[in-house]
């Protein structure tokens, strides 16, 4: 074995794991990260292939771009997870400070 054909086998390896620790990840921000090192990996198996037209526009479009798109996602969701529990504290606070004042 050369050093390509390893380089190859760890290439395929790491692919593997980092796509099954993307769908199987129970962080959501721990998944898109894992997603967009995959397809970093991805244009580099390109590259590997020779094909660098397809390596430029996976980086650009697979990591870059859709990571970029899939972390602005999550901080939507996670802005609007913690204004949807804040209300909810607040109100359970002032309702027991109402309880307290009128006993």
């Amino acid at each position: 074995m050369n050093l390509v054909m390893i380089f190859d086998a760890l290439l395929i390896f790491s692919m593997l794991t980092l796509g099954w620790m993307s769908i199987f990840s129970v962080s959501l921000f721990r998944c898109i990260v894992f997603f967009v090192c995959l397809g970093l990996l991805a244009a580099i198996a390109w590259g590997q292939l020779g094909a660098f037209d397809v390596a430029i526009a996976e980086a650009a479009i697979g990591a870059g771009i859709t990571g970029a798109l899939l972390l602005a996602a999550w901080n939507q969701i996670r802005s609007h997870r913690t204004k949807a529990i804040e209300p909810n504290v607040t109100n359970a606070k002032t309702s027991q400070k109402d309880t307290r004042e009128h006993v």
